[in-house]
């Protein structure tokens, strides 16, 4: 009966889930929400300034934007050490500077010293976060853009965050040594239109991202951050006016270095021609050596 009426096995159907499903089951690693988390907590910083300046906790303001400094500054790094980059991250950082370095600036400012002016000094706090969006729409347009080699040792103006620096440098010389000249609106106001002007100019500045630090002065580096962070934390203020005027002095300094670079690349001749190779003539019967070449590998 078993040889007229063999048993089969039954046919397994495999179920294929859609792609969109496995697709949303996965979701993203750790690794990749890292450097999208510090920069909204950088947004979350500038934002929270603005509340601090509306209180009039004005030392508090300032200490929002400083975070959202540091913040911006590792986000970027930490995603590439992550290998984490990607558009979204790139949009949601240009977007959070805006707002950290361009809005919040220019709020803080304007409550601070700058309404004094009424309409007049809301236009130029205006203007400085307007320059702030040109700056850093500027700066996205050139990512996909191949630059020469000598320009990716340089930025192109001053950056947001330093910008953002720059323009509250009143007012740590007013924690410090009183309001009796630098809360003056009209100081504060040809000052912060100046730091808008340098964003947005074409002006090389200073970049730390392709400087090297020679081997025998790594532990004096050290020393030195330390001394530094002693300094900001018993005497921030006179500590970060000092900064930024060094930042201010390196801009010549800059200049003149970007344009000896660029000279020097100028006159390099961008492609090297080399001489054809020929054949060496055919060597005769019985001889031993190969006749002389004046090529050299």
């Amino acid at each position: 009966m078993s040889d007229e009426f063999p048993r089969t096995r039954p046919r397994r159907v495999r179920m294929r889930r859609p792609r969109n499903a496995r697709r949303r089951l996965s979701g993203f690693s750790v690794n990749r929400l890292v450097p999208n988390a510090l920069t909204v907590l950088a947004l979350c910083a500038g934002m929270t300034a603005i509340r601090f300046a509306i209180s009039d906790n004005f030392p508090a303001a300032v200490y929002a934007i400083m975070i959202a400094a540091m913040l911006d500054g590792l986000d970027g790094r930490i995603a590439r050490l992550l290998r984490a980059t990607s558009h979204f991250g790139a949009e949601l950082d240009s977007l959070s500077d805006f707002i950290s370095f361009g809005v919040a600036p220019a709020a803080v400012l304007y409550l601070w010293t700058m309404q004094q002016l009424h309409g007049a000094g809301w236009a130029i706090v205006l203007f400085f976060a307007v320059c702030c969006a040109l700056r850093l729409a500027r700066f996205n347009t050139q990512l996909g853009v191949e630059q020469p080699a000598y320009a990716s040792q340089y930025f192109t103006g001053v950056p947001a965050p330093a910008g953002a620096m720059l323009a509250i440098m009143p007012m740590f010389a007013a924690f410090e040594w009183g309001d009796w000249i630098v809360r003056s609106p009209y100081l504060v106001g040809v000052w912060v239109a100046g730091v808008a002007l340098l964003m947005v100019s074409t002006v090389p500045t200073v970049s730390v991202k392709k400087f090297r630090i020679p081997q025998h002065l790594v532990m004096p580096t050290l020393l030195g951050i330390g001394i530094l962070a002693a300094f900001l934390t018993t005497a921030p203020w006179p500590t970060l006016t000092l900064l930024g005027l060094v930042y201010l002095g390196s801009i010549p300094w800059t200049v003149r270095s970007a344009q000896r670079v660029k000279a020097a690349a100028a006159r390099r001749p961008e492609t090297v021609e080399t001489p054809a190779l020929t054949p060496p003539p055919p060597r005769a019967l019985g001889e031993g050596t190969a006749p002389t070449s004046d090529l050299r590998h």
